[in-house]
């Protein structure tokens, strides 16, 4: 693992009506090692080199304190949207359990975003965060197959697990959901896979399934796509260019694909709109609080 050097750990947003309401972004690890063949972090706009090599922040716990301390408004720290922050070394390490603990201490909310089923490690700090602050747990699942999965996003857990682990932490009372996200043209966009998904999400505890119906293509990221394109699936990228051309945002074909993702959604009683998202999960840690009140009287 090599460490490099930081100068802060947390940046304010001006997106968080967009993205689940956070105030914050944290990343306590640049690069990812998943290995995902569409993953937009790649590239070459956000200037890492390397990408598939992880390392770490030096003192990242104590930058992140600090300004933790700093900070006058309280709010919903974003986790996750640069580099997986529950990658292999985090199991070692345990930076992000560390920032955590911090986050919990300082009385600030999260909103993370992973792949990866050690999460549930943690679902003790969660939900002490979830006591005083808001908390959202999303877990990324493009493919309902497991084989799929392996070769889209070879280097991480199965989607079966990553159910799993929403059940887990959707049990332990943690407002938990999926990122349907991206929906890889002519590859995770059969009907199938969307109900799948769907149906799966709601069996294992999950409260909402937010998607942006297609994948970014851009720079390096494209041709680390194509690349992956020629060796998994022969013929598809020159569909692919015939198709899309250099479009920045590659949406699926079929046309019938978001209502069937909505009347799915509706089916099954899952939110999937971004702003009542924010609204239902805010809202739950109130009505925490409500209930906790209630009881001690």
């Amino acid at each position: 693992m090599e460490f490099i050097p930081a100068k802060t750990i947390l940046q304010k947003t001006t997106y968080g009506d967009q993205w689940f309401g956070i105030d914050y972004n944290m990343n306590l690890y640049k690069g990812c090692s998943h290995g995902c063949i569409y993953c937009d972090s790649r590239s070459d706009c956000y200037r890492i080199e390397n990408f598939d090599a992880v390392r770490a922040k030096k003192d990242a716990p104590e930058i992140l304190e600090k300004e933790l301390q700093s900070k006058r408004k309280k709010g919903v720290i974003g986790i996750g949207a640069m580099s997986d922050t529950y990658n292999p070394f985090e199991k070692q390490y345990e930076i992000t359990r560390a920032a955590l603990k911090l986050i919990n201490r300082y009385n600030f909310g999260v909103s993370v975003e992973t792949k990866s089923s050690l999460i549930v490690r943690d679902i003790d700090i969660y939900k002490e965060i979830n006591r005083s602050q808001s908390v959202i747990v999303k877990l990324t699942v493009t493919a309902s197959d497991d084989n799929l999965s392996k070769i889209i996003e070879p280097n991480v857990c199965s989607a079966s697990e990553r159910f799993k682990a929403m059940k887990q932490l959707s049990d332990s009372g943690l407002f938990t959901g999926v990122l349907l996200t991206p929906v890889i043209p002519f590859i995770t966009d059969a009907e199938e896979n969307i109900r799948q998904i769907i149906r799966l999400s709601s069996e294992n505890g999950a409260k909402f399934v937010w998607s942006m119906g297609g994948v970014t293509l851009r720079e390096n990221q494209r041709m680390y796509f194509y690349d992956k394109l020629d060796r998994h699936f022969k013929g598809l990228k020159d569909r692919y260019i015939n198709t899309f051309g250099n479009n920045y945002f590659c949406n699926s074909m079929n046309n019938k694909l978001i209502t069937i993702f909505r009347e799915e959604c509706n089916k099954y009683g899952l939110l999937y709109n971004m702003q009542d998202i924010i609204t239902a999960y805010k809202k739950q840690r109130t009505c925490f609080e409500q209930l906790s009140f209630f009881s001690m009287i």
